[in-house]
């Protein structure tokens, strides 16, 4: 989320400009599905014959935000499906506030209404926190599931994540994040009030008992950068909770092995081993 992008140590949280280009993908179908009383925007990559891959992006950011980099380059072997969450970027809000659950249960609507039966998820950062509760709450929708920098316990990231949290005001979110949200939604009230309720929802984070983590039965992979906001250790031990799971621990900060658009590693091909690494997880038996 845009709170955890700002406190990467790798991150600079200012206003420089958003290295942003449109997806060199271009998807083959794009949407918005009616879901819970939400239109949850939506785009189609790849087109491949295989169980398609669900990407879910994290807080205050956008599919390109996220993704722009390296979903191109998972769609080259198979069918992406991409989703912008309640209140960001191109799917509208409802008068409730975020909550991870909620989110769940709208990205199974949205299967649901794509009548793809079963998916791999990755979520990123409050993406993943998505995804989790995907795996938690509707297991049979989830084949594979991709855990990616985020956490289940309030003491599972640095503890300057919840100094910041608790000072959060509109001012301090990063420029390039209220650009991005702004490319594709040019209303800045529906930024302020995304900005205002993924700030509370952080605010109001409880942990996930761990026998509920224990309860997960989809092949998990736990991804986190070894200089991320989220604890190593806590990617580690969520991977001893959850059976079977794989622990993938990457160079560089929070999104940094995504290439994501606020990342601070350049234009590398650290994304190209990022997705050979998760495709080889995905791929396996």
């Amino acid at each position: 989320m845009a709170f955890l992008i700002a406190l990467s140590p790798a991150r600079d949280a200012g206003g420089s400009e958003l290295n942003m280009s449109t997806l060199e993908s271009n998807s083959i179908e794009s949407g918005r599905a009616p879901v819970n009383g939400i239109s949850m925007y939506y785009e189609i990559h790849g087109g491949r014959a295989g169980v398609p891959l669900v990407l879910l992006h994290g807080g205050g950011s956008t599919i390109e935000v996220t993704f722009r980099r390296i979903l191109p380059i998972f769609a080259r072997n198979r069918t992406v499906i991409a989703v912008e969450e309640q209140g960001h970027g191109r799917t509208t809000d409802r008068p409730a506030p975020f909550a991870f659950e909620t989110s769940a249960d709208d990205v199974a609507a949205l299967l649901e209404y794509l009548k793809v039966d079963k998916a791999d998820v990755f979520g990123f950062s409050n993406g993943a926190s998505v995804a989790l509760q995907v795996a938690i709450r509707h297991p049979q929708r989830i084949r594979k599931l991709v855990f990616a920098s985020a956490m289940t316990r309030r003491d599972g990231v640095q503890p300057q994540l919840w100094d910041f949290i608790d000072q959060a005001d509109f001012s301090n979110m990063p420029q390039p994040l209220k650009d991005a949200f702004l490319r594709v939604n040019p209303d800045p009230r529906q930024l302020r009030a995304m900005h205002d309720k993924d700030a509370a929802r952080m605010k109001g984070f409880t942990d996930v008992p761990d026998d509920v983590v224990r309860s997960i039965r989809a092949p998990t992979l736990i991804v986190v950068g070894d200089h991320d906001i989220v604890k190593p250790e806590h990617a580690l031990e969520l991977s001893r909770q959850i059976a079977g799971a794989r622990l993938l621990i990457l160079p560089g900060g929070h999104g940094d092995y995504l290439g994501e658009a606020v990342a601070t590693q350049g234009e590398t091909r650290y994304p190209e081993l990022t997705a050979g690494l998760i495709e080889a997880f995905l791929d396996s038996p």
